[in-house]
């Protein structure tokens, strides 16, 4: 009869803060190439997203538009540089078409980026593993508490 083994025991994996800078960096490039802001101005940032038409008035002189006064209409977006939550909200249609230009125009910068990310973050723990160890076993462990490491 096979011996049972009993639950080893388990413990609560630690909050790495360099984790957490490793994601918030990945969530910088994703919301820069995208909605072309930070991720606190994704969510905090002001919806002014609209569409302006404008007239360019009358078009040149001794053209058939210019003897009858026909003007020639057109509109722009505003607020596109930097999409927001309350600018998904407010105008989803244009918000969304914005962001999907950006990401196709942007696909490629922002790859590079998220790989170079990986691969210094990858090579810096491992270059730094022994004053990261130090860090966490003299200043973080002691000051802040187990659940929280480097």
């Amino acid at each position: 009869m096979a011996k049972k083994k009993g639950k080893g025991r388990r413990r609560k994996p630690a909050f790495s803060i360099l984790n957490a800078l490793e994601a918030y960096t990945y969530a910088t490039i994703m919301t820069e190439g995208i909605a072309g802001t930070s991720p606190f101005g994704l969510i905090l940032g002001d919806s002014d997203l609209g569409m302006t038409s404008s007239s360019t008035g009358i078009s040149a002189a001794g053209s058939w538009d210019s003897m009858h006064g026909s003007q020639q209409l057109g509109s722009t977006m505003t607020g596109a540089g930097e999409i927001s939550l309350g600018d998904m909200m407010k105008e989803p249609g244009l918000a969304l078409g914005q962001m999907q230009s950006n990401f196709r125009s942007n696909i490629v910068p922002m790859a590079l980026a998220a790989f170079t990310v990986r691969i210094g973050f990858k090579f810096g723990k491992r270059a730094l593993r022994g004053p990261i160890s130090s860090v966490n076993r003299n200043i973080v462990k002691p000051a802040l508490g187990a659940g929280i490491r480097l």
